[in-house]
């Protein structure tokens, strides 16, 4: 009986300790629900964007500039695995993460992943006027229909996803809490 007992405990403190992965198109709120989640539950908000920015001592654009997307996605898998090797952390991805070969599967492995959506209206009027996003140079509307199109199936490996056209950030929260706590 006591053996029962902690085991429970052991395979709880695990699922309470495991990381949540946000992943999904730009615009769709990973930062702002990440820096939700990670404040209600106490975790370390890991924006993977930032850490790129940080550790490699340029912006994003500059390191598309300097080696093209194929460069960036280079980088980022590195960061990515590096940030999953510790637990108890809220990551938000940059919105192609999901395209390098083997990123999804350690994505699942090192937590819950949710994948956060929007209807391309909605992501078109959150990112109008954004000059910081190197794939929407040009006519950002069409470049997000592209890319939206792209990605079309990219985030259907993710444990859950939430739609966040029509909710606030603690809806959005509160549902991937439901999630990580079942």
């Amino acid at each position: 009986m006591a053996g029962d007992q902690e085991e429970q405990q052991n395979i709880r403190n695990i699922t309470e300790n495991r990381n949540i992965i946000l992943v999904g198109m730009m615009a769709t709120g990973k930062s702002t629900v990440g820096a939700m989640l990670a404040e209600e539950l106490g975790y370390e908000l890991v924006d993977l964007d930032a850490v790129i920015t940080e550790s490699e001592g340029r912006s994003i654009a500059d390191i598309f500039a300097a080696g093209g997307e194929e460069a960036f996605r280079k980088i980022e898998s590195a960061v990515l695995k590096r940030m999953l090797q510790g637990e108890r952390r809220i990551i938000s991805t940059g919105g192609g993460a999901v395209l390098a070969p083997g990123n999804a599967e350690v994505m699942l492995e090192q937590g819950l992943v949710v994948a956060l959506t929007a209807t391309e209206e909605a992501i078109i009027a959150r990112v109008s006027g954004d000059e910081n996003r190197p794939l929407l140079a040009g006519n950002a509307a069409e470049r997000v229909r592209a890319i939206m199109e792209q990605r079309r199936e990219a985030y259907r490996f993710a444990h859950c996803t939430v739609d966040t056209t029509e909710l606030n950030v603690a809806e959005v929260s509160q549902y991937i809490l439901m999630h990580y706590r079942a």
